[in-house]
């Protein structure tokens, strides 16, 4: 008998999903978690997942994709999979301990923690929407104690609650490239914190500091290929997706990046460089330099066509409050540490900068609202 997907809207209380996970990860109710959000990201998700066509076999968790690069894509992912990244987790942090919630449930971070709480034996809380960091940490049960962001929330946090940062064991940041810049500035002020590298097919976060979790195999050929018990089956109703993503066991992510004694280093996305000039530039290298300037509170970076060049770089940047970036300063700034290609040769101002649901930067988004 087929079996067939059951969508979950997000719900206010994320804790109202355990029993939900529970029967998942227990494979005898196959979940997907919809976003919270406009009704348009709603339909998107259903687009994606077509909960009314038979279930894949051995799927027992379908989460759809950003859609950073392109359409949200649901993915497949088996208990077992979802199982194996949440027990390799805590093996690497160094046992059980309980979770707080800070990220979106559509997500794969978001799941994860609840997962992991659930593996774990211990209730999940949830940071509130506007809660103080230290007003959730007081919580939270006696032990061990962990979370996972992405870079804007440690860097938020850091800013006004450093103190609370510190009452966790490790603080899972990923989602994202980190700046190192921000790294540095987390270390310093005594944060646990730890790089998780990973995505929706991998069921998360499966190389942490540069080190691959227990069973997780790494090579780099065209782009980073993993490998190991945490992969995901494949893409929702999309076998031509699934062939040109998964082959022999590994999975081709269409990031860059280098390996050197065992240690991964990502140097962001393929589909992302700008060539100009000739010279290869990473977008996520720009914008972490744009942030260090003291006029610069985020950025995005990405190219353009250019008749001279191939392509030029452009920067979207929020401005430090009663800051005026300028162009004139913000090339030499980016030059002096990436080099004279790496230096944005547009610049605009914008609010904020816009996420997905994953709490990503929309690049696609940035680019399409200051569109010349």
């Amino acid at each position: 008998m087929p079996r067939h997907l059951t969508p979950v809207p997000a719900p206010a209380d994320p804790r109202a999903l355990l029993p939900h996970l529970r029967a998942a990860l227990d494979g005898s109710a196959p979940l997907a978690v919809l976003p919270a959000g406009p009704p348009a990201a709603v339909d998107a998700a259903l687009a994606a997942l077509r909960p009314g066509e038979p279930l894949e076999d051995g799927a027992d968790l379908v989460v759809v994709t950003s859609g950073s690069t392109g359409g949200g894509r649901g993915v497949l992912l088996a208990a077992g999979a979802v199982r194996a990244s949440g027990e390799a987790t805590l093996r690497r942090l160094g046992g059980p301990g309980a979770w707080l919630l800070a990220l979106p449930v559509s997500a794969v971070a978001g799941l994860q923690v609840l997962c992991r709480s659930l593996l774990a034996g211990t209730d999940p809380t949830v940071l509130a929407p506007g809660e103080p960091l230290a007003a959730a940490v007081a919580r939270m049960p006696a032990g061990r104690r962990y979370t996972a962001l992405v870079p804007t929330q440690l860097r938020r946090h850091l800013d006004a609650e450093p103190a609370a940062l510190r009452a966790f064991d490790a603080v899972l940041v990923g989602g994202a490239a980190t700046d190192p810049g921000l790294l540095a500035r987390a270390r310093g002020e005594d944060v646990a914190v730890v790089t998780t590298y990973g995505m929706t097919e991998t069921a998360g976060g499966c190389v942490y500091d540069g080190v691959p979790l227990d069973g997780v195999g790494v090579r780099v050929t065209e782009g980073v290929e993993l490998a190991g018990p945490t992969l995901a089956l494949g893409y929702r109703l999309d076998p031509g997706g699934t062939a040109a993503a998964f082959a022999d066991g590994w999975f081709r992510t269409r990031d860059a990046g280098s390996l050197e004694d065992g240690r991964l280093t990502v140097h962001g996305r393929l589909d992302d460089v700008v060539v100009t000039g000739g010279v290869n530039v990473a977008p996520q290298a720009v914008e972490g330099v744009l942030r260090e300037h003291p006029d610069v509170a985020d950025a995005v970076v990405f190219g353009r066509p250019d008749d001279e060049w191939g392509q030029r770089v452009v920067a979207a940047v929020v401005a430090a409050p009663g800051a005026e970036p300028a162009l004139a300063e913000l090339r030499p700034w980016v030059a002096g540490r990436l080099g004279a290609p790496a230096a944005p040769r547009e610049l605009h101002r914008i609010a904020a900068v816009p996420t997905l649901h994953t709490g990503k930067p929309d690049r696609r988004a940035v680019a399409a609202a200051v569109a010349r």
